[in-house]
């Protein structure tokens, strides 16, 4: 049996981020073999992230980088179960960390980011699950959006919990930085369900119509009058739900396409990505 001093666990400590009496144990089990002991310490990550599969994730924090030409943003989410691992300095850099091989990486879909190659040659992946063995706790991307558009606005909620990514078109020569924060601060509290009207998915529209006729049906409407009343209603619904239709928060007498128009003629929103974890 190898005899295990301060030195080694140090040692292995720095080379894997885990706790000392971790390092301690994983060494002893592994008769000294450092290598073999890293590998003690991803199973252990392993085991827990498998035990702790199915839980909530509801407190973590949310990132935002946009490329200097102002065309590229990427928005990430890295979740845990409790507010305290949140404040934690190791999840704040796993984060980072997260968010810097998005932007590195480029990658088109979560599943490709998680695979992302680190400088050590493992995953992104294989990273969360070794923070998962040394905290305790589920670590999980719960969500990756990168939008590419003429300028690309963002803004993160003062929870850190919040985020959004907004493309414009149209911009001219208008300093885009206050009116894109802004439409951003809008998604964030309004939670539009698309950009316009024509955003929206047939199933929402179908079951709005039908919401609408049922309601004037109960307050006896006549049948006659059911389909009327109910695109009544859905025009309200793509006033309250759309982007571009909705009251600008800051400003209830114009609406988001208004605000804009003033900012630059003819400036509009082609898409957004919004993410929180709750």
């Amino acid at each position: 049996m190898a005899a295990i001093t301060a030195q080694d666990v140090n040692k292995l400590r720095a080379m894997t981020g885990a706790g000392m009496m971790d390092c301690k144990k994983a060494l002893t089990e592994a008769d000294g073999d450092f290598e073999a002991a890293r590998d003690i310490l991803r199973k252990q990550g392993q085991k827990i992230a498998d035990k702790r599969a199915e839980n909530a994730t509801a407190e973590g924090v949310v990132l935002v980088s946009v490329s200097e030409d102002g065309t590229t943003g990427k928005l990430v989410a890295l979740a845990c179960e409790t507010e305290p691992v949140a404040k934690v300095e190791d999840f704040r850099k796993l984060a980072q960390q997260v968010l810097d091989s998005a932007v590195q990486s480029n990658a088109g879909t979560k599943e490709d980011l998680l695979a992302a190659k680190q400088d050590d040659g493992r995953s992104l992946q294989e990273h969360i699950t070794d923070l998962m063995g040394k905290i305790g706790e589920k670590l999980d991307v719960v969500a990756y959006e990168t939008l590419t558009a003429e300028k690309v606005a963002s803004y993160i909620h003062s929870d850190n919990k919040k985020g959004v990514l907004v493309g414009l078109k149209n911009v001219g020569d208008a300093n885009t930085n206050e009116v894109g924060r802004d439409v951003a601060m809008q998604i964030v509290a309004m939670k539009p369900v698309a950009v316009d009207k024509d955003g929206v998915d047939s199933a929402t529209v179908e079951r709005e119509i039908e919401i609408g006729k049922e309601q004037a049906r109960a307050e006896g409407k006549p049948e006659a009058m059911l389909e009327k009343i109910a695109q009544g209603k859905l025009n309200k619904f793509y006033k309250e739900n759309t982007l571009l239709n909705q009251e600008f928060v800051k400003d209830n007498s114009v609406t988001i396409a208004q605000l804009l128009d003033k900012t630059s003629k003819g400036m509009t929103v082609t898409d957004f990505k919004r993410v929180a974890i709750a």
